[in-house]
């Protein structure tokens, strides 16, 4: 009996890990496409260094290397790769956790800081028109309906096409909301699903490393698998 809950626990390992794998490969694909078709750079110049597809590219790496560790540890029984692999994922859950609490703590200084960096990219653009830059500020506008990082005074006398609901040409109306207000309602729209989704996730590497540390021990006792 004990035999069979093992065998079922290693296979649901492997079954995990593999369908963890391949997320971690989508994740790693779609960063790869922000990358191609999107420039942060221009809306947030200073914070351009810290950009969502690097931190996808990263995120997609490290889910693919972690899951391929508990994949093979479980399928071969190999005890250093699953030591391995329950000390990654403890470590990924401490720095996931102790993010939470900086963005919770910081939420104040990181709206301010994200507004002027805004105001820095939308400057930018006032001096510099026409360039890709502008081309950016007006797919944000479009798509959020917005305009300018407060409203249309921040674009001063020349306020883009994209700020407009119907044609500029002829007594133009201008989206009212600026686009850091709406982006701060999209964010706390989403905000319990972002906060439950990162409950999940420590659930689940928590499950990953109790089955993990049971598979290991049971190797131990049996004096199977690659020795330590």
């Amino acid at each position: 009996m004990a035999q069979g809950c093992l065998k079922c626990l290693k296979y649901t390992m492997c079954v995990a890990n593999f369908l963890c794998f391949l997320c971690g490969v989508a994740v790693l694909g779609f960063g790869v496409y922000i990358m191609v078709n999107f420039e942060m750079a221009a809306l947030t110049p200073t914070l351009a260094t810290f950009k969502v597809a690097n931190a996808l590219l990263i995120s997609g790496i490290i889910i693919t290397c972690v899951s391929f560790l508990g994949f093979v540890g479980a399928l071969k029984e190999n005890r250093c790769l699953l030591l391995t692999f329950f000390l990654l994922l403890f470590l990924l859950m401490l720095v996931e956790l102790t993010a939470a609490c900086l963005l919770l703590m910081y939420e104040a200084k990181i709206s301010e800081l994200v507004q002027t960096d805004l105001k820095k990219g939308l400057d930018q653009v006032k001096q510099k028109p026409g360039n890709s830059s502008a081309v950016m500020w007006d797919l944000v506008q479009q798509q959020l309906d917005c305009c300018g990082v407060e409203n249309v005074t921040d674009w001063g006398e020349k306020v883009p096409e994209s700020c407009c609901k119907n044609n500029c040409t002829t007594n133009p109306v201008y989206r009212k909301q600026g686009c850091l207000s709406v982006m701060k309602n999209k964010f706390e729209e989403h905000f319990l699903i972002t906060g439950i989704s990162v409950i999940v996730l420590c659930i689940i590497e928590v499950l990953g490393m109790c089955f993990a540390m049971t598979l290991y021990c049971h190797i131990s006792r049996s004096g199977l698998g690659y020795k330590l």
